[in-house]
């Protein structure tokens, strides 16, 4: 896809961005970013490629933050990401001559899960809290099995981390026992291993596992949408500028509003944007 031209500074660079300038193949998209949004945007692919066999499309799965970085060294055309851009990337995006344009493309709940085994059913705010930050070590506290608490958490540079950290941890600092990996498929896949573990996943990935309610709210698509599940976030698209229309590139980033595009989303576990 055709990239801004970094020789171009201040409001040259960014008309140029704005108007979507562009030089290269067109029929090649590379998305780099969250492995939550990850399912939609190799779905998505599979789908337009399907439909455009001319088309090559590319996803990698390297976290939202890595996202952010592709996008700003143009490295990549769509950046996933399972939060919002920060102001420091978008302040590094401007200072690279990229047009940072923001797309919410489905709905997520955060969920937080354990092993089948474990006969828990709801936690608060206030107590995944405590188990993250150390306060309560053993399940036996909650009402559950005398067993220690294995807490297992995203890497810091998910995106999911993130949220998690903002909807949930409130300034509290995680324990140093907590375990970090590196997506949500390993999340859980440690929880399903280990009876005493609790975890926290996107949506799409609560199969074999189970999730606990949230102050008393299942996480379901309908508590998403309504809001009432507490630990709810967007998932987001960001490209270089505006994409040009009737470009495979700006068809790919809009099927998230098509009627096939929001059944996919559906089928991947998470829930469209109304």
């Amino acid at each position: 896809m055709k990239k801004t031209t970094k020789a171009l500074t201040g409001l040259v660079a960014i008309a140029m961005a704005a108007s979507i300038v562009q030089a290269g193949d067109a029929n090649k998209i590379v998305v780099d970013g969250s492995t939550t949004v990850g399912p939609i945007a190799k779905a998505f692919a599979e789908y337009y490629m399907g439909k455009h066999p001319e088309v090559n499309i590319t996803v990698s799965e390297s976290g939202s933050g890595n996202g952010a970085k592709s996008l700003i060294n143009a490295a990549c055309d769509v950046a996933t990401m399972s939060r919002p851009m920060k102001n420091s990337e978008k302040k590094a995006a401007q200072d690279a001559g990229v047009l940072v344009i923001e797309q919410i493309v489905a709905m997520d709940g955060i969920a937080v899960v354990v092993h089948p085994s474990n006969p828990l059913a709801n936690l608060t705010i206030e107590q995944i809290r405590d188990i993250y930050s150390g306060k309560i070590k053993n399940w036996k506290d909650l009402g559950g099995p005398n067993l220690p608490i294995v807490g297992i958490s995203r890497d810091t540079n998910s995106g999911t981390y993130e949220s998690f950290e903002t909807l949930v941890l409130k300034g509290a600092k995680i324990a140093g026992n907590v375990e970090y990996v590196g997506s949500n498929g390993a999340i859980r896949q440690r929880v399903l291993s280990t009876p005493a573990a609790v975890g926290y996943v996107g949506l799409a990935f609560i199969e074999g596992v189970k999730a606990l309610k949230v102050n008393g709210i299942e996480v379901t698509p309908e508590t998403v949408t309504s809001k009432k599940y507490p630990v709810a976030r967007p998932l987001y698209m960001y490209t270089n500028g505006r994409p040009k229309q009737a470009t495979p590139l700006c068809d790919f980033i809009n099927l998230s509003a098509t009627p096939e595009g929001k059944k996919i989303i559906e089928d991947t576990g998470f829930v469209p944007v109304k």
